[in-house]
């Protein structure tokens, strides 16, 4: 069978048991979702299913909170404030090896978003000539938290640049005044900087230069989840179908989004066409939709623990699991550059 008809036919079975309910509890549980910001186009699977009651039909009343950032989400999961969360995966790990309750259950990003942006007019042309340079962001922003693992796999000091805290929605403006020499932000926005900036845009994918670890990723809190083992199994369930079902039939999804974030069709469209880009690598086509391999885990673990002097070593293998995910619901290759 071919990934595509492995896809669809997946995607019809887990249709049909969503719509029977199986799995469903007897009373709704409440689970609490934090995102990793404010509702964007990498949400809006989540925000359809939960309209067209699919949670609801598993048992499962679903509440959505805005979030400030992954360090802020991983945070908030560790403590038990809230059951699951969406936060950048090294963020996370990070955050286990500081004490968090945490574990990965599916990624969304199976590629690194992390972007760094600079204008041409400035003088800058490539990466390197970012060190000496300000860059612009709020403290719990993904690529900030991540810098000194960052700066080692791509064999620079982390403090060859200085940081300097702005706003989240001050990023471009900041940009434009000169204020900042570059800011950071995640690929899925990348048509806002193009849009602002045209032709004196420069940007580098870090993953580009070799800085590649899994990146937004539904984490559950380790203790909740061992209790409550039928409910997250049925959350994840809902929530890689809606994933799978919006990259084949996006409209839906996006308008969903649109209107629950108030934001343009045009501009949701163009984030989630960035987003199924992020979501499709070797992993996501060959295995399925979240699944974490095992030696790439590995990788992830030791940037994140030979980085950091605040965290100590854990067992990775306890950090996530794959158990949750349906197998079959595989990205298309179609989606591979």
């Amino acid at each position: 069978m071919s990934h595509f008809a492995k896809f669809t036919a997946g995607l019809l079975l887990g249709a049909a048991m969503v719509g029977a309910g199986i799995g469903s509890a007897a009373a709704q549980e409440e689970i609490n979702l934090v995102l990793n910001w404010v509702p964007g186009g990498d949400h809006a699977p989540i925000y359809w299913a939960e309209a067209q009651g699919w949670y609801d039909e598993v048992g499962i009343d679903l509440i959505i909170e805005n979030g400030t950032g992954s360090g802020a989400s991983a945070k908030k999961v560790g403590v038990g404030r809230n059951q699951v969360g969406i936060a950048d995966l090294p963020t996370a790990l990070r955050a286990i090896g500081q004490g968090a309750d945490i574990i990965a259950v599916m990624n969304i990003y199976a590629n690194s978003p992390y972007g760094i942006y600079w204008r041409k007019s400035s003088g800058i042309e490539t990466f390197a000539d970012l060190q000496g340079k300000t860059i612009g962001n709020p403290p719990f922003d993904a690529a900030r938290q991540m810098w000194p693992a960052i700066a080692k796999v791509l064999d620079i000091e982390p403090d060859s640049v200085k940081f300097v805290n702005i706003k989240p929605n001050a990023k471009a403006a900041a940009l434009t005044s000169g204020s900042i020499d570059a800011t950071t932000n995640f690929y899925n926005v990348h048509y806002i900087y193009q849009r602002i900036f045209g032709d004196d845009l420069g940007f580098v994918a870090l993953r580009d230069l070799g800085f590649n670890p899994y990146s937004n990723s539904i984490i559950a809190n380790g203790e909740w989840a061992a209790e409550n083992d039928e409910a997250l199994g049925n959350f994840v369930s809902v929530t890689q179908r809606a994933y799978a079902t919006c990259v084949v039939t996006p409209e839906p999804c996006i308008e969903t989004l649109a209107k629950a974030g108030s934001q343009k069709v045009e501009d949701v469209t163009q984030n989630w066409r960035l987003v199924v880009e992020l979501m499709t690598n070797e992993t996501s086509v060959e295995y399925a939709i979240g699944y974490f391999a095992p030696d790439r885990m590995q990788t992830d673990y030791e940037a994140i623990i030979d980085s950091f002097e605040d965290i100590t070593e854990f067992d990775i293998a306890g950090a996530y699991t794959n158990k949750y995910l349906d197998m079959s619901i595989s990205m298309p290759e179609s989606g591979l550059k």
